[in-house]
């Protein structure tokens, strides 16, 4: 290197900075980029990703190729200003070369290399493996050696080694926040519906039942006639059938395999029950996500809940489970919702003290909490402790609730006035807790 002229040494030392800079973009770059957008590109055969995909996935690997590289030639390049700065001013050119080498590097290696990586990691990364690639193989036995020292170094302190794949993998809340995340890329309904998913293992069938009470079902000890008027003015295409109580249901009837024999009248309780399919029961605990797949498995559309006494608590419906993932299959409110809520020229809502606190949350866009009581009336003889015996006005989370009707103990109707806002009617379908049965 003594023998080289200072112009010879000057570009050499340019070259060294040049590669420096490569080495140190090409790191940030490659664990800069996004895992999961990398697999996509990799997928479709994209070139570059699938390389840079097959380097990370040994990363101890790519990062000891990176540093020998990087590091030989910052100490080279450290040499070559060493020699220069010497021939420039003599000794006091050792202590020059090593400031001014240091914020060249700094600067022009490092600083401005690895935050261009940083904002564009694929535009460096997937060229940069064109390069890393080949010098791996060729660095293979020295990068091998140097991991062989480092990872047992970092097994004596106690540090397990895994595989890039293994740090891949997503938990439950970091996809919540990666689809809340996704922002324009994702319409606001698909996130909705991915986020409710999620939320599937949180809510059980307790949850979204048809309460027994409100059941419409066929009781064999009623008159023919009034069965038959039953069947024909029904909304529901899957109706229960039971004897004296919902509690002794002996099937589930479905109107499609008896319509025919209602339009020649020519039906008694016997066809009735040959035409019945067995009942099929659920614990009321089952999560929705469960149930959902055990529809699917038993080929059933309804279920009649029970508790742990085996008391029947009413029914749920596939329907029921659909809705919660997809919203509401109906959009005009006011044709289909006024009979649980109704909304009053004043910004306030009557509402039917029978209506499910997830529907109210979801209708008025409220947080009221659904892990307790499940209905509006049931809310409030929460609060009060106590059964109300007289109207009377009460606040609830932020929100003021007049009690309207009080009948058989149970609030039969109450007005919602929000305390902030106005909220948003959102589409509701007249069959929110029958469900399609």
């Amino acid at each position: 290197m003594n023998d080289a002229s200072t112009g010879t040494l000057f570009s050499l030392l340019a070259v060294l900075i040049f590669l420096s800079a490569f080495f140190s973009s090409s790191e940030t770059g490659m664990m800069a980029l996004n895992r999961y957008r990398l697999k996509h590109l990799a997928r479709t055969g994209h070139r570059g990703a699938r390389r840079a995909s097959r380097m990370l996935k040994r990363t101890d690997q790519l990062i000891g190729v990176i540093l020998i590289g990087n590091n030989f030639v910052n100490i080279f390049a450290s040499a070559i200003a060493t020699i220069i700065a010497l021939r420039l001013w003599g000794d006091a050119g050792i202590a020059i070369a090593t400031v001014g080498l240091t914020i060249v590097i700094l600067i022009f290696a490092e600083v401005t290399p690895k935050t261009l990586a940083a904002l564009y990691p694929e535009r460096i990364a997937f060229p940069a493996s064109h390069v890393l690639a080949p010098l791996l193989r060729i660095l293979y036995p020295v990068v091998w050696c140097v991991n062989l020292i480092t990872n047992n170094l970092l097994r004596l302190m106690g540090v397990k080694i895994r595989s890039g794949d293994a740090t891949d993998h997503l938990s439950r809340e970091e996809l919540r926040t990666l689809v809340n995340e996704s922002g324009s890329m994702l319409p606001r309904q698909h996130q909705d519906m991915l986020l409710s998913i999620l939320d599937l293992e949180k809510v059980t069938v307790n949850d979204i039942m048809v309460p027994r009470n409100e059941v419409s079902g066929i009781d064999l000890d009623n008159e023919i006639s009034d069965i038959l008027r039953l069947l024909r003015g029904s909304q529901h295409t899957r109706l229960p059938v039971y004897r004296g109580d919902i509690n002794n249901t002996v099937g589930i009837l479905h109107l499609r395999n008896i319509s025919k024999l209602l339009q020649q009248d020519d039906i008694n309780k016997a066809t009735l029950m040959q035409l019945c399919r067995e009942p099929y029961f659920i614990p009321e605990s089952t999560p929705l996500h469960t149930q959902l797949f055990n529809f699917q498995k038993q080929r059933r559309r309804i279920g009649i809940v029970v508790n742990e006494y085996g008391d029947v608590l009413g029914i749920a419906t596939l329907e029921d489970i659909l809705e919660e993932i997809v919203g509401e299959f109906t959009t005009d409110f006011a044709a289909t919702s006024s009979q649980d809520v109704m909304p009053q020229e004043d910004g306030t809502y009557i509402i039917d003290g029978s209506t499910p606190i997830r529907t109210l949350n979801r209708l008025l866009e409220l947080d009221l909490p659904a892990d307790g009581p499940k209905t509006l009336n049931g809310l409030i003889t929460d609060y009060l402790e106590a059964i109300p015996e007289s109207n009377l006005c009460v606040r609830i989370h932020g929100l003021r609730i007049e009690i309207l009707q009080i009948k058989d103990n149970v609030v039969r109707a109450a007005r919602v006035y929000p305390m902030e806002r106005t909220p948003k009617i959102k589409s509701l379908s007249s069959e929110e807790r029958n469900g399609d049965n």
